[in-house]
């Protein structure tokens, strides 16, 4: 990516384009290839990506699929939401809090990757509430600092709400905490909501980027496995349910292959939805194959994907439209319940996510990045305890 954003722009349009990345105020969503052009978005995706593979190296933080899951999901929401300013308050209050624990860094390493769900909170408080911009930066920054040191523990009791059928747990957490913050804000008549800042002159560029790097990925698996696919199809007798770690299930080989074969289904999806690649669609497309280590297989999202889609054909938003297709990609969030109940599981959750996932965002106003993962574990929530009534087990 790195390389790509200087093929891509010249070097005085990349550091104008990181300025106004940095300077906005990143609720959800906000299309970086629109704030700051597609070179600078590439570059801030790199960098953060980097940053977090050199802390994996320096704290010998083993590479498992949690690592994968973690280093993805921050490149994809590089390109809507994080960047190389509002993302450090988290990572220092995540330090923090392993500092008053007495443990080591490493041990929420992967937490605090997932953690910047909230970095929005940082640029909001910082650039757009209109405080004098000593204060906002006082102030976002002890905010985001306040989440990082908080959001290990409340994940860890919040998973129990979903029992582990909604992969992006941290996401679940983060809408908590928005909802709490954006709340009290609002209650001091600061006005924080959405907003729909997206391109569309990116599309086919992108398209044929992702395209090659899924192909990649599934040359690069062939290859570690010993030029073969032998094991591949053990991946289907995984749930997905947390915590579901294909690296060491199935093989660093075998998971490559996953995540190159999940990425072209991604891409075929936005195709078939008929919608533009965009910032957030490359965000969910990242995800998906970021989290092809971590739980995501074929059999178990398919029927997610189809039960959005399909209802995004009879409901009442355009199926073609960034929202909804988001919803379908970062909707495979509730994979394993397909995994463990079946396709109709699987497709009735997809189906109500969509419904859930278009009317929550305002309950935190758009700082939770993560507002399917919220979503998903509002619907793994309800979901599960009813398809367990019905089981066929005794």
């Amino acid at each position: 990516m790195f390389i790509l954003g200087f093929i891509l722009d010249d070097i005085n349009q990349i550091l104008s384009g990181l300025y106004n990345i940095v300077l906005s105020e990143d609720l959800l969503l906000t299309d970086y290839l629109v704030i700051g052009g597609i070179g600078a978005t590439f570059i801030n995706s790199a960098i953060l990506s980097f940053f977090n593979i050199y802390l994996l190296h320096k704290l010998k933080v083993p590479i498992n699929g949690t690592a994968i899951a973690g280093v993805f999901i921050v490149a994809g929401f590089a390109f809507f939401g994080k960047n190389i300013f509002n993302v450090w308050p988290i990572y220092l209050g995540t330090y923090l809090y392993s500092r008053y624990q007495k443990r080591s860094y490493r041990s929420v390493l992967y937490i605090t990757m997932f953690a910047t769900a909230l970095s929005p909170i940082v640029s909001q408080l910082s650039f757009g509430l209109g405080l004098p911009i000593q204060q906002g930066l006082a102030l976002g920054i002890l905010f985001g600092t306040v989440i990082g040191f908080v959001v290990t523990p409340l994940s860890a009791h919040l998973v129990r709400a979903h029992d582990g059928y909604n992969i992006y747990n941290v996401g679940f957490t983060a809408g908590f905490i928005g909802t709490i913050l954006i709340s009290v804000l609002r209650g001091f008549g600061m006005d924080v909501n959405t907003q729909l800042i997206l391109s569309h002159e990116y599309h086919n560029i992108l398209k044929y980027i992702l395209i090659s790097f899924s192909i990649i990925l599934f040359v690069i698996g062939y290859f570690l496995n010993n030029k073969s696919f032998k094991g591949f199809l053990d991946i289907f007798e995984f749930s997905g349910r947390l915590v579901t770690d294909f690296v060491m299930l199935i093989g660093i080989g075998n998971t490559f292959i996953n995540m190159g074969i999940m990425g072209l289904i991604s891409i075929l999806y936005v195709i078939i939805s008929d919608g533009a690649i965009n910032g957030p669609i490359v965000g969910g497309i990242l995800t998906i194959i970021g989290f092809s280590a971590f739980g995501k297989h074929p059999k178990n999202t398919i029927p997610v994907l189809l039960g959005v889609l399909t209802a995004g054909f009879i409901n009442i938003w355009d199926v073609d439209s960034t929202l909804v297709i988001i919803a379908g990609l970062f909707g495979t969030t509730l994979a394993p319940i397909a995994g463990e109940y079946g396709v109709f599981a699987g497709f009735i959750s997809g189906f109500i996510h969509l419904s859930v996932v278009m009317n929550i965002g305002s309950l935190h106003g758009g700082v939770n990045l993560y507002n399917n993962g919220f979503s998903g574990g509002i619907v793994a929530s309800v979901l599960v305890p009813i398809l367990d009534a019905f089981s066929k087990e005794d």
